[in-house]
């Protein structure tokens, strides 16, 4: 048996620059015994690894058409573990990420128990999860969830903490508890890379699911001064309503959500950043109003970004009317008015960037009646195609904004490294650039997380073939433009759905 192969990747385009390249690769990543170290869609690279370990041969693939970008970086998901894990688990929404091109996501903290630093009490949904691994915290659970199942995840993730205790709005989450989960708190672990704090850091502050209740605003506020993050908030806050207040909802007979729902907070939020200085990014939004408001407060040079998701670009409130409650989500689908405010927004650069608010939920919960049936859809093995067939095909963006909002951006906000994959090119002692990209054995290679897409291929969304457990979406059959690859994190491969026709013999490249 020979040495382990290497991966080579050839005549991919950069991103920014739209130089062709090679990429050199390292065999796969470390992982613990019997776990996959690249989650292999295809299953193509893995036998030709297999092929190429006997042979003491490395592997090529031809990536003629395709895009080397910063790892695609989602600020907004809910992988309901601990305590609905029969919606999402660590371990499926991870995979979802990977399969969606994503190296990084944003968890919320809407998790049972909820994400607030706290010790979980006996007998509270999902508690027994948590001190079955040995964990008083949600929070040190998932911090060190790779270590207690002895498998190497295909993404990383980052940790929201729950602004209130309990996310039940009555007080504020206690910093003193929860401090110690922040970016430079040390790390921990034995498998695979070290886990804990570093690894898997708090980086924002949010009740996600619910705006931060007015009463701990302030103090909420000056917790996140204090520990240097952002408040994500949740902008929109309504007590009783199904979908968005207008004909639809008078036609299906449901109460109405009316925008200024989404408003009133944003206005809130807004407020509080002049007051505070505080980063303030708001999440979702979805209507002409608040973006307007949004425009206002960044030309006063508040700080103050925002998101908004792929459904807030694809639909509006008529197609309630064909997907029921897969088109149901808070805030609601608003009016086909407010759904064109949104690409103008992102157009103008009033959108900072895409999140997909991956929300599972099982289909027998999604059966239910409109007016019962919960809020939320997923979008991470979506959202690319679908943003890139509205945006990118529609001819509002070119693929370098689009990359720049799914990955470039929401990796700010998160704290985390975007590659510059110009500058690793760059070789100052020969005074050029280089067309190898080798990143084996690299210094900086533990650092280095990539996605490798093809903004040209067309295919049909089939949530039957989603790596999630959730189905709970209303692109099922659309036909996109637009997919994701591969991905790489540490400098190697970590998903693949490199098909078998890439591969290729000589390794001379394309």
């Amino acid at each position: 048996m020979g040495a382990s192969p290497s991966i080579f990747l050839h005549g991919l385009t950069v991103w920014d620059t739209g130089e062709r390249i090679d990429l050199a690769l390292g065999p796969h990543r470390t992982a613990p015994t019997g776990s996959a170290p690249c989650l292999d869609e295809s299953g193509a690279l893995g036998k030709a690894l297999m092929l190429a370990l006997d042979a003491g041969e490395d592997i090529h693939v031809d990536c003629s058409g395709l895009t080397l970008a910063p790892g695609l970086c989602d600020p907004h998901v809910h992988f309901r573990d601990p305590g609905q894990t029969q919606k999402e688990s660590m371990l499926s929404g991870c995979a979802a990420a990977a399969s969606g091109g994503y190296t990084n996501v944003l968890i919320m903290p809407n998790t049972l128990p909820a994400l607030d630093g706290a010790a979980v009490q006996p007998g509270v949904q999902g508690a027994q999860e948590v001190t079955d691994a040995g964990f008083e915290t949600s929070i040190d659970y998932l911090q060190h969830y790779a270590e207690v199942i002895g498998e190497t995840l295909p993404v990383r993730y980052c940790l929201c903490v729950a602004a209130s205790t309990g996310r039940e709005g009555l007080q504020a989450s206690d910093i003193g508890a929860w401090k110690r989960f922040l970016r430079g708190q040390g790390a921990s672990g034995t498998s695979g890379v070290a886990e804990g704090p570093d690894s898997h850091p708090v980086i924002a502050i949010s009740d996600d699911g619910a705006a931060i209740a007015d009463g701990i605003l302030s103090e909420v506020a000056e917790h996140a001064l204090l520990a240097g993050i952002p408040i994500v908030d949740h902008c929109e806050h309504h007590e009783s309503g199904v979908i968005n207040e207008g004909e639809i909802s008078r036609r299906l007979n449901v109460p109405g959500i009316p925008s200024s729902t989404e408003l009133t907070i944003v206005d809130r939020d807004i407020e509080l950043a002049r007051r505070t200085g505080q980063h303030v990014h708001l999440q979702h939004v979805s209507t002409a109003a608040a973006f307007e408001a949004i425009r206002r407060a960044k030309r006063e040079g508040l700080p103050v970004t925002c998101e908004t998701a792929p459904h807030y670009l694809a639909l509006c409130d008529e197609d309630v009317l064909e997907h029921g409650t897969l088109a149901k989500m808070n805030p609601p689908l608003r009016s086909a008015a407010d759904r064109q405010a949104t690409i103008e927004a992102v157009c103008d650069g009033t959108v900072d960037m895409i999140a997909t608010d991956h929300a599972p939920h099982t289909i027998a919960e999604k059966q239910l009646p409109l007016s019962e049936a919960p809020n939320g859809i997923i979008g991470l093995e979506s959202a690319y195609g679908v943003c890139h067939s509205v945006l990118v095909d529609g001819g509002f963006i070119d693929d370098r904004r689009l990359i720049e909002l799914m990955a470039v951006a929401p990796a700010g906000l998160m704290g985390v490294p975007s590659v510059d994959i110009t500058a690793m090119l760059s070789d100052p002692s020969l005074g050029k650039q280089l067309r190898l990209l080798d990143l084996r054995g690299r210094d900086d290679a533990d650092a280095i997380d990539m996605s490798i897409l093809a903004p040209d291929e067309q295919w049909t969304i089939d949530p039957g073939n989603f790596h999630s457990k959730a189905r709970n979406t209303p692109f099922g059959s659309w036909k996109v433009t637009g997919r994701p690859i591969a991905t790489v994190i540490s400098s190697a491969l970590a998903f693949s759905r490199i098909p078998q026709g890439m591969l290729i013999d000589d390794g001379q490249g394309a």
